[in-house]
């Protein structure tokens, strides 16, 4: 279950390639090209490398390249509105290396650099974007450019951008260049629901136990039970927020065995009891 490695196609044969993004996501993919995306009407979980997050309206997050990431909406009546995001790829080399060794561009070389671990920005920041990923996805030649450049500018100026993935994330390559972390996350992902043992997710990374509880923690920044907790907690969050299930359903629909754990759970995760966070929304 190792992350799809997508081709990305740029038709016009140019650098930079922005679509609307029509489809309902959910596929743990990876691609060498950086990505932006832009929800603007969407909602729900977005999952980068170890990070797990809730996400609205006017969530922007650019991704370096070979980044597994997967987001996965929350269709009401399992539909979605047609063009509910905008997504940008774009190729390093598309800008050339002796152009990126400018003094001038040192601050986007930091911005590219530091995406190996993904940022999301603002709502602010997002809004200020959209105008050139709309722009970009009907312009040609030099106008599409600079679309792109004045993008990088709102990227780059930003002052709410928040790194997602852990400091000490990356992954580590088996023998068959497959990545041995990208398995146990689109394990966890597709099973976080059902009761996962240590040992069964040690067998998918083909490891001891022991061995994947340091190997797990050492790339993840986080032990295997909390990184677990966190993506039960995080769909759990969405439900109290957009549902009118019963806690004790919740609790049980995002495997926690028993309320007073997914109660104990919560609270360590969010800082505070699933009840009291429903209230907030309501």
């Amino acid at each position: 279950m190792a992350a799809e490695l997508e081709n990305i196609t740029y038709g016009d044969g140019g650098g930079f390639h922005a679509s609307y993004i029509n489809d309902s996501g959910g596929i743990w993919h990876l691609h060498p090209e950086f990505e932006l995306v832009l929800n603007i009407k969407g909602n729900g979980t977005r999952i980068i490398g170890d990070s797990v997050e809730l996400f609205d309206h006017y969530d922007m997050v650019l991704l370096a390249g070979d980044i597994p990431h997967s987001w996965n909406y929350y269709k009401p009546n399992d539909i979605l509105p047609d063009k509910h995001g905008i997504m940008l790829h774009f190729r390093k080399t598309s800008l050339g290396e002796a152009f990126l060794a400018q003094h001038e561009l040192s601050s986007l070389n930091k911005l590219l650099s530091d995406a190996e671990r993904g940022f999301v920005f603002s709502v602010e920041d997002a809004k200020k974007a959209e105008k050139y990923l709309i722009q970009m996805i009907d312009n040609k030649g030099f106008d599409k450019v600079i679309d792109f450049f004045n993008l990088l500018n709102i990227l780059i100026r930003s002052e709410k951008k928040t790194m997602l993935c852990s400091e000490n994330y990356r992954l580590a390559s088996d023998d068959n260049g497959n990545k041995r972390m990208s398995d146990v996350y689109s394990f966890i992902r597709e099973n976080y629901f059902k009761p996962i043992s240590l040992e069964k997710v040690a067998k998918i990374a083909r490891m001891s136990p022991f061995s994947f509880s340091r190997y797990f923690k050492k790339n993840s920044g986080a032990c295997f039970v909390e990184y677990l907790n966190r993506v039960r907690t995080t769909k759990a969050g969405y439900l109290l927020r957009e549902t009118d299930y019963q806690v004790q359903d919740i609790a049980l629909e995002c495997g926690f065995g028993s309320v007073s754990n997914f109660n104990k759970q919560f609270r360590k995760t969010e800082g505070l009891s699933p009840r009291d966070y429903r209230s907030q929304f309501k």
